[in-house]
């Protein structure tokens, strides 16, 4: 008996943790982004069906779940810390112990939560409505990009300490990354909007599958880099409580 009241405290305690760190990091608008999300992936849908020269490929898929996806952890990431000062909550983050690596890191580990559920449904769904895709794999290889960009989008917004100026400075990084692809052509391990479904028609298979993973790799290790930049950031408490 005693044992199931524990259990039930535990789950209370646990929603209450999630529902307010999500109301805090959403800003109380979660439900407008997955809507705007949904809306991007029906419209981007929409484009290639509507076009009778395309049909879906494994490589449009990538892209109808990784801009979504995107989206998802864009504002969370950037405009975290401002939502945190907005809501009076960084003198009492600032007071937790180890604050620096407590709050950071279960937020991102939602946000990675969010992210994941989110892109598996709308996999499913593709898989089933649309067309036969690898629902795990796909996922995998989406869910590592978008991971960088949050990170990136953590890392920066303690040094902007604004999101507005963080969502600016990450636009227009991703703006130029994308245009200047053909520098990676050489290198497609280090291209940040590298298409793992997109192999090239003079490829080998065993040499862009060992691209392909590379590349994952190094986008993990600039996710990891740029979280520890972001704690690390944070340990200057004094940059915040203005």
């Amino acid at each position: 008996m005693q044992f199931k009241k524990n259990i039930k405290n535990l789950s209370i305690g646990v929603y209450k943790v999630v529902y307010y760190n999500m109301k805090v990091i959403f800003a109380g608008k979660f439900i407008y982004f997955v809507v705007a999300a949904l809306s991007i992936y029906a419209f981007l849908m929409g484009i290639y069906l509507m076009n009778p020269d395309t049909y879906l490929t494994e490589a449009n898929v990538f892209w109808l779940l990784f801009i979504p996806g995107v989206l998802i952890v864009f504002y969370p990431t950037a405009f975290g810390i401002q939502n945190d000062f907005d809501y009076r909550m960084l003198e009492i983050i600032f007071g937790i112990p180890n604050y620096r690596y407590k709050v950071p890191l279960v937020r991102l580990l939602m946000i990675i939560l969010i992210t994941f559920v989110f892109l598996i449904c709308v996999g499913e769904f593709t898989a089933v409505a649309l067309t036969k895709i690898p629902v795990h794999t796909m996922v995998f290889q989406v869910i590592v990009p978008v991971l960088f960009f949050g990170c990136l989008n953590f890392a920066l917004s303690t040094i902007i300490r604004d999101g507005n100026g963080t969502a600016v400075v990450v636009l227009i990084l991703g703006i130029l990354l994308w245009i200047g692809r053909e520098m990676f052509q050489s290198a497609p391990s280090l291209d940040v909007f590298l298409n793992p479904f997109n192999m090239p028609q003079n490829a080998n298979e065993a040499a862009w599958q060992l691209t392909v993973g590379n590349n994952r790799l190094y986008l993990s290790a600039g996710s990891i880099v740029a979280i520890l930049l972001g704690l690390l950031n944070l340990q200057k408490r004094e940059k915040f409580l203005r």
